[in-house]
């Protein structure tokens, strides 16, 4: 997965959906404790694909401020389905969550991709190359 941007930081992630990794312990261990209820809080069936596409929001929002692991998994919220992709809050940056978007990406059956933009009102554009 490749994104560019002349316009913004951009960061993207795509992950293998593997349901035995969203039983909640990787959840409790790095996301916030805002995101590990709302996980829970869903339906068994549903927690897979909500798990991978928080992660996958938060792996391309560190990355696209380009601090990798650096900056904690769990110091930053995003919204896990049926709400749209959005950065919530930023703990210690207070304005940081409104200057962002986050996008769902669709990818390959059975994998789960975002994009994050330091951007709000910007078009996303797509392309598939084989």
């Amino acid at each position: 997965l490749l994104a560019l941007s002349r316009a913004a930081e951009i960061g993207v992630d795509i992950e293998a959906i593997r349901p035995e990794r969203a039983d909640g312990k990787l959840a409790k261990r790095y996301f916030s404790q805002a995101e590990a209820a709302a996980l829970r809080a869903l339906p068994e069936a549903e927690r897979p694909a909500a798990f991978f596409r928080c992660w996958t929001s938060k792996e391309a929002f560190i990355k696209a401020r380009g601090d990798g692991l650096s900056f904690p998994l769990d110091a930053f919220d995003v919204s896990l389905p049926p709400a749209p992709p959005a950065l919530l809050s930023v703990r210690d940056l207070p304005d940081e969550a409104a200057a962002w978007s986050l996008h769902a990406l669709d990818a390959t059956p059975g994998y789960a991709a975002a994009c994050a933009i330091r951007a709000r009102e910007i078009s996303v554009r797509r392309f598939l190359c084989i």
